[in-house]
């Protein structure tokens, strides 16, 4: 397998991985971490995966047939060929140029893990964190201000192989060549990094589709829709329509020649009042026995099933991202 250099299917991106990102180290080997890995090493970076799980290697093994699918041009045994793994976490941040840490979503425990880093890594070494709330102020609260000069929250979408979205999220302290040098990064891997131009717990998109799920879920509790019938609705409405052009954009265009102007004079009124209608479901045994019944008779469960449906979706989500990339670029 060749070491992909020009991204194949995202819009906005710079061909190649600057050779000063040749050696990364992902922390963490849950989901998250195991896509980010292979991402890295389909791009020719040379990875190493650390995490105390004792099923590490095998873990890897495991992912990496279906992670490799959903990179052009990658198979697992390449991939394999250039992720190390290891449970010592000194040793696997001791050369690393970017730290990717996908740790658990527990403040105390990324202040802990983000300490004993920084005492391993490189004194130049970017640490981003794939966070997907917990803002990076917080994380580097007790860290000296050298070291929270070089972190961030760098926030992917999941599967974040597949997925372009890159949520750059700066502290307080962080350092703005450090923010600017880990944009290039992600977009040379093929990514569409934007930058968060303040702190927010649970960043854009998860505050986003946690709005969209909360309705969601009131809906089918409400014997509105059932599970499937909702997921079909959205993606034979918005979910076409945000993925051409996002909320704002669609608006504007709804109004005609009069846009944005004409749709907020007219529908405003109307939009603000029906906020106030929307659903605050409770998410006692009850409502999550029911959530739970309805999406498993729908998409199944177990491993067998995962993988069939995962394989799917990013069969899926690969041709939305080469189709839109067509569109944008002719």
């Amino acid at each position: 397998m060749t070491p992909r250099t020009t991204p194949e299917t995202t819009p906005g991106t710079t061909p190649g991985t600057p050779p000063e990102w040749k050696a990364v180290t992902v922390v963490g080997a849950g989901t998250i971490g195991l896509a980010w890995a292979a991402l890295f090493a389909s791009y020719g970076i040379e990875v190493t995966v650390t995490d105390p799980r004792e099923d590490l290697g095998e873990a890897l093994d495991e992912a990496l047939p279906m992670l490799a699918a959903g990179l052009p041009g990658s198979d697992a045994a390449g991939l394999r060929s250039r992720i190390r793994s290891t449970h010592d976490l000194a040793g696997a941040v001791a050369g690393a140029r970017l730290v990717q840490e996908n740790g658990p979503e527990n403040l105390e425990f990324k202040q802990r893990l983000f300490a004993d880093i920084a005492r391993h890594a490189p004194a130049d070494a970017v640490l981003a964190t794939s966070s997907s709330g917990i803002i990076a102020s917080e994380i580097a609260a007790g860290l000296p201000d050298e070291v929270a000069a070089r972190l961030l929250v760098t926030h992917p979408f999941n599967p974040p192989h597949l997925v372009p979205l890159v949520e750059i999220v700066p502290g307080e302290r962080t350092a703005e060549d450090v923010v600017e040098a880990a944009a290039a990064f992600y977009r040379a891997l093929g990514k569409t990094p934007v930058r968060l131009r303040k702190e927010i717990p649970g960043f854009v998109a998860n505050r986003l589709q946690s709005a969209v799920l909360q309705e969601a879920i009131h809906l089918v509790l409400t014997g509105v829709v059932d599970a499937d019938e909702l997921d079909t609705v959205m993606k034979a409405s918005l979910g076409g329509r945000y993925a051409a052009v996002g909320p704002f954009e669609s608006f504007h265009l709804g109004g005609g020649p009069g846009g944005i102007r004409h749709m907020m004079r007219h529908l405003g009124p109307g939009l603000a009042e029906g906020w106030q209608r929307l659903g605050r479901p409770e998410l006692d045994d009850d409502a999550v026995a029911t959530i739970v019944r309805q999406t498993e008779a729908a998409y199944g469960h177990g491993p067998e099933a995962y993988r069939a449906r995962a394989l799917l979706r990013d069969r899926k989500q690969l041709a939305l991202t080469a189709a839109l990339h067509r569109a944008d670029h002719g």
